[in-house]
């Protein structure tokens, strides 16, 4: 019979239902959580509590925020006429942190995924289509990721906004710096081709 501690167990589970993370580093967030004094514990309980409370989709391109409408949505500085297509979150942030981009985004919250049961109707996909509703919108880049099912999703909406006469366009795919030709599979080198610019 091993040794156990069932309230530790139960604490090191909840942290294993987080993506990505294993058993071992779920264990070790536990004993991190149990070395905190009561204090910093009750910060970090209220601080998750007030996250569920507070942080929800903005009403306009259904990213997190702690606002009703986004900062992004809300600078009258960015240029609202292209939007930014991405699956979550995550991926405005990856673009944010660039500081490349300056028009806005809008989150689909997923893929169109057929064997997951996921179809264009559970995704903020309805949202998107009345975003474009109005004549203000003149492109769309749909940057979901170069998967089976990003670049299904993509291709559905870019069947449903072309009618429209919105221009739709997509990343462009390549290389990534740093990296060897001879390592570089055949797909990546010829999105690289397709999508290759002037010098």
């Amino acid at each position: 019979m091993g040794y156990s501690i069932p309230t530790l167990a139960h604490l090191a589970s909840q942290f294993e239902r987080m993506p990505a993370v294993g058993r071992k580093s779920a264990q070790r967030m536990a004993f991190y959580v149990l070395g905190l004094s009561d204090d910093a514990a009750k910060e970090f309980a209220d601080a998750i509590m007030e996250a569920r409370r507070t942080v929800k989709c903005c009403k306009v391109c259904q990213t997190l925020s702690d606002t009703e409408i986004c900062p992004v949505c809300d600078d009258p500085k960015r240029d609202h006429s292209v939007i930014c297509v991405v699956e979550d979150v995550q991926a405005v942030m990856a673009f944010e942190r660039t500081r490349e981009f300056n028009g806005v985004y809008h989150v689909l919250h997923g893929v169109i995924s057929p064997l997951d049961g996921i179809g264009p109707e559970q995704l903020r996909v309805r949202e998107l289509m009345a975003r474009l509703s109005d004549d203000s919108v003149k492109e769309v880049i749909m940057a979901t990721n170069p998967t089976v099912d990003g670049e299904a999703t993509a291709s559905y909406l870019a069947r449903c906004i072309k009618p429209m006469g919105i221009k739709v366009t997509r990343l462009a795919y390549g290389i990534p710096v740093g990296a060897s030709l001879e390592f570089t599979d055949d797909i990546t080198i010829s999105r690289a081709l397709e999508g290759r610019g002037e010098v």
